[in-house]
């Protein structure tokens, strides 16, 4: 039987204004963005709607603005009567999209728990210590060996494993600048540096891990009202008593977004739907595998057009 996965952006799809269409448009929009302003004790809907790029760059504004752009999405689609997904997964940050969207999460929690999450990420290393970089053209093994070819004793190593050609690394700079050199001379198309404030998933984010361990600890975790894939072992989960190991561990591992689609694919997902800002992890997911769906709900025009697009 053909099923449905909801995917949920994270960290990159950022953009003054994201949201304030289906704020405009959706009670249960502005519930989502009005809980969210509740939980941190500030506008972030102002934020996100009329700030400023640079307040909204902020990793510590970022992610928490990108969950509730995402949640806000998933309820004003539930309000529409889609369906409930089968499984749901997010790319990094997304994942608590995702878990708050099965019902393991509470809103509220998330939106303070991923705020200190970019906080703690962003301390972790000093800025300019740390980079990352899109690797086009290459297989995730061969960026490995070059990764290990570069490191000369500092850290670098695949962050986002997004596609069978699209591989980003991460670590100290230097390394960074010398893996680029390696990759390109063993056939990468390119190899592009990111305009990023920290190296994420990589093991120099191990201070930033230990610190949200603590908060981690704290939150409740729920019954699963759809089964999540997480990011740390591209893995199907239905266990709350699982959730806070998984989601400590991202913060240091590869994201492994390629293997989550396959995997999410073999248990026989024909559509995937990407909830929140951008249209990112669609154009991955037909990098991975062309025989199935992908729609995107970011505003009430891509609502109303997937809704009348499938029968759900």
């Amino acid at each position: 039987m053909a099923k449905i996965a909801y995917i949920f952006p994270g960290q990159g799809s950022q953009a003054v204004g994201m949201g304030k269409d289906l704020f405009d448009n959706f009670t249960a929009a502005r519930e989502v963005f009005g809980q969210a302003d509740d939980a941190l004790g500030f506008s972030l809907s102002a934020m996100c709607f009329v700030g400023n790029e640079a307040d909204l760059q902020l990793t510590a504004n970022t992610q928490p603005a990108i969950l509730t752009a995402s949640v806000a999405a998933y309820r004003a689609m539930e309000s529409e009567g889609f369906a409930k997904p089968d499984f749901v997964a997010g790319h990094s940050l997304g994942e608590y999209s995702a878990l708050v969207a099965a019902g393991v999460l509470d809103l509220a929690e998330a939106v303070r728990t991923v705020r200190k999450r970019g906080t703690y990420m962003q301390e972790a290393v000093p800025v300019g210590v740390g980079a990352m970089a899109a690797i086009l053209g290459l297989d995730v093994e061969t960026v490995e060996a070059g990764c290990a070819e570069a490191a000369e004793g500092q850290v670098c190593s695949p962050a986002n494993i997004n596609s069978p050609s699209q591989v980003v690394i991460a670590g100290n700079a230097e390394a960074v600048d010398r893996a680029c050199e390696i990759l390109k001379a063993k056939g990468a198309k390119r190899a592009i540096r990111l305009n990023v404030s920290a190296p994420f998933h990589c093991s120099l984010m191990l201070p930033a891990q230990e610190r949200l361990a603590a908060d981690l600890k704290g939150l409740e975790y729920r019954s699963f009202g759809s089964t999540v894939f997480h990011n740390v072992d591209a893995a199907a989960n239905d266990d709350p008593a699982d959730v806070c190991e998984k989601l400590t561990r991202q913060v240091s591992m590869p994201v492994r977004w390629l293997q989550t689609i396959e995997n999410m694919a073999a248990e026989g997902v024909t559509k995937f739907v990407e909830v929140g800002p951008g249209k990112v992890l669609s154009g991955l997911v037909r990098q991975i595998n062309r025989e199935v769906e992908t729609a995107n709900v970011d505003n009430s025009e891509s609502l109303r057009n997937t809704l009348a697009s499938q029968s759900i």
